[in-house]
């Protein structure tokens, strides 16, 4: 039995709360300790993407800086903080792909498009640590993976219900709504198999074509379903 509505769940702001506890010497934050933190992430996430996680150590990270062990050490206590650090960002784009102002009144297939669009768009751009956790799924502690279970169920928990929205107003077709909604949003968990920032479809092309693939795995329809519902109109905003 599919979801009808939802129940009244945490914000996105509250979920996106990071579990990863920074636990370095480093105790405010400027603009300058900032661009260090990300200096560091970015010569890590290239490491951790070539190596594999079990492969890279923090030597390799202070190398490839060139730098001293304790500047890294300030911002990060090792290097699994990195890892989950890294993350944790597509973790929060993606899951919340499907949150729209509660003064949003567009049609619910209209939201489900843009929602799962916005989804595999974020899975691109943060590639390659958005397929972290496809690849390497045994080094999240079990604080990090309770934390991303609860952002995964936000996001599907929002998608289902504006499904079965669509449905009722005759934008799709489908029968178990849970079940096509995990259909729907697998297809970006297999990027990490074969994309390839350089491949010969640029990025905005891969979006656009896993984007149509999903929508079809959705049923949707370029017209209303005969004898649907209407959804009821978007609230007109007067001229001043």
């Amino acid at each position: 039995m599919g979801i009808t509505r939802a129940t009244p769940t945490p914000t996105a702001a509250t979920l996106g709360t990071s579990p990863v506890k920074a636990r370095g010497r480093q105790k405010t934050s400027t603009a300058s300790t900032d661009e260090k933190r990300e200096r560091i992430l970015k010569a890590a996430e290239v490491l951790f993407d070539q190596q594999g996680y079990a492969n890279t150590t923090m030597e390799q990270i202070v190398s490839a800086l060139g730098v001293t062990k304790p500047y890294v050490y300030y911002y990060f206590h090792n290097k699994q903080e990195i890892f989950e650090t890294l993350s944790w960002r597509p973790t929060v784009a993606c899951f919340t792909a499907m949150d729209f102002p509660e003064d949003d009144h567009r049609p619910a297939h209209t939201k489900v498009t843009e929602g799962i669009e916005r989804l595999i768009r974020s899975t691109i751009e943060h590639h390659p640590a958005a397929f972290f956790p496809y690849r390497e799924p045994q080094v999240y502690r079990p604080e990090y993976i309770a934390m991303q279970k609860k952002l995964a169920n936000h996001f599907y928990e929002r998608l289902c219900t504006l499904m079965e929205e669509g449905r009722q107003d005759g934008m799709f077709d489908f029968k178990e709504t849970r079940l096509t909604a995990l259909a729907a949003c697998s297809l970006p968990g297999f990027l990490y198999h074969w994309y390839r920032p350089d491949g010969r479809l640029s990025p905005a092309e891969v979006v656009r074509e896993l984007s149509q693939l999903s929508w079809r795995v959705l049923g949707l329809r370029s017209k209303r379903r005969p004898g649907a519902s209407h959804p009821p109109s978007t609230p007109e905003t007067s001229s001043p």
